[in-house]
């Protein structure tokens, strides 16, 4: 099948980053998953794979996929006026989850200490603190945005803690990952596009000084180990690759967990059998964040780069191919799970979701996710009574081309009588 004639199917259809697909993207998967499940689309430059087995086979072969472009392929259609404006910063190169060995086992041995189960353990009780300190903030007005005033907010500044940043910073972090965002999905009007990429610029120095401070003056965090252990590195990193390195670490730090926990509570509220089976037995909480993680899968989908000509699901794909693989769609594959479009908090098949990724690549700080949405959830729910969705709002999503989350979540609860 030629790329051509791949786009007169479901790849001419394709508008992941446009309404209807924005909001509700799961409709087009089931049909490509049943119609043509390996496409071409001509919008993104890159092939798309929707089947669970044929995703888990791509990000096994990591000798015939390359993860180097997965979350920046689309800067080959970055406007000159944004380029213009990037290269005022530092050249975004390939770090964590956009690399492949040995140097991403560089990069991935900078971070790797702080996902520790030791230092999850010991970051618990400042997490469960800072929950309660969030919720008691807006407990008595009875209606609140979830995401705005609680999630967001809630895992930028666990992040921060562990970095070592201030929290009087923390308010710039959403404006920042969403203009990082914005860049690399290359979407929208060129004068957004490039006010966006001066926030990129505007979020790189900040690191860059914060590195340059802890360098002078090292600390006890996470910023000052980088630094250190960045430069005994041979070769050492550059300030380029450590800058790039937060960037990534701060937004899948923060932006996917936040996407989780808003995800998990609506998951709950339009399902209220299931929020009854979590009232009645708490203990499930950790089981409703692996189901909420499956059915909304904040990391919505990645690219690989064929490094020869390659067949994925009867489909030859020819070799410098981009290929994207779209974990939502995998994680309610018909084939996988049973009733996959059914948010079932005691799914036996759970563990099978492809939500943190596989193999080499598997999210290295899902532990913390995991940790902060268990926590997060479990608070919620006990702390307000008869929590329930504003009614008659329509939600609206992030835009990229990896991240799915949603960018408001208003909720109302009874508040109890003095």
């Amino acid at each position: 099948m030629s790329e051509t004639g791949a786009t007169q199917g479901l790849g001419s259809e394709y508008n992941p980053l446009n309404s209807p697909q924005l909001e509700d993207p799961h409709p087009f998967h089931a049909r490509a998953r049943r119609e043509e499940p390996v496409f071409f689309s001509a919008s993104l430059g890159a092939w798309v794979v929707t089947r669970h087995a044929d995703i888990s086979a791509v990000v096994a072969d990591t000798a015939r996929f390359s993860s180097a472009e997965a979350i920046t392929v689309g800067a080959a259609a970055m406007p000159s006026e944004v380029l213009a404006v990037l290269m005022d910063g530092y050249p975004l190169v390939p770090s964590l989850v956009d690399n492949d060995p040995p140097a991403h086992t560089r990069f991935r041995s900078l971070v790797s200490k702080a996902f520790t189960g030791r230092r999850l353990a010991e970051k618990e009780p400042f997490i469960r603190t800072l929950v309660d300190e969030l919720i008691s903030g807006f407990q008595h007005e009875g209606q609140v945005d979830l995401f705005l005033r609680f999630a967001h907010p809630l895992t930028s500044l666990i992040i921060a803690e562990m970095l070592g940043i201030p929290r009087s910073d923390i308010s710039s972090f959403r404006r920042w990952s969403d203009q990082l965002a914005t860049v690399l999905a290359a979407h929208g009007p060129v004068d957004h596009q490039v006010a966006c990429a001066r926030g990129v610029v505007e979020f790189q120095r900040y690191l860059a000084s914060a590195l340059e401070e802890r360098e002078a003056s090292p600390r006890e965090d996470l910023l000052s180990d980088i630094v250190s252990e960045g430069q005994g590195m041979q070769p050492p990193m550059s300030m380029a690759e450590l800058v790039s390195l937060l960037m990534q670490v701060l937004i899948a730090g923060h932006e996917t967990t936040a996407g989780l926990i808003a995800g998990a509570v609506e998951q709950l509220l339009r399902n209220p059998e299931q929020l009854q089976a979590l009232r009645d037995e708490p203990g499930l909480a950790a089981a409703v964040i692996e189901e909420a993680a499956r059915m909304t899968s904040p990391v919505t989908a990645m690219f690989r780069t064929a490094l020869e000509e390659v067949e994925i699901g009867g489909v030859k794909i020819p070799k410098g191919a981009h290929v994207r693989i779209v974990y939502a769609s995998a994680n309610r594959d018909e084939a996988r799970f049973h009733e996959p479009e059914r948010f079932d908090v005691r799914r036996p098949d759970v563990k099978k979701h492809l939500a943190f990724g596989q193999g080499l690549h598997f999210c290295i700080g899902a532990p913390l996710a995991r940790l902060e949405a268990r926590i997060a959830l479990e608070a919620l729910i006990r702390r307000l009574p008869g929590l329930r969705l504003v009614p008659g709002l329509t939600p609206s999503f992030l835009k990229s081309v990896t991240l799915r989350r949603l960018e408001s979540l208003e909720v109302a609860w009874d508040i109890k009588a003095p």
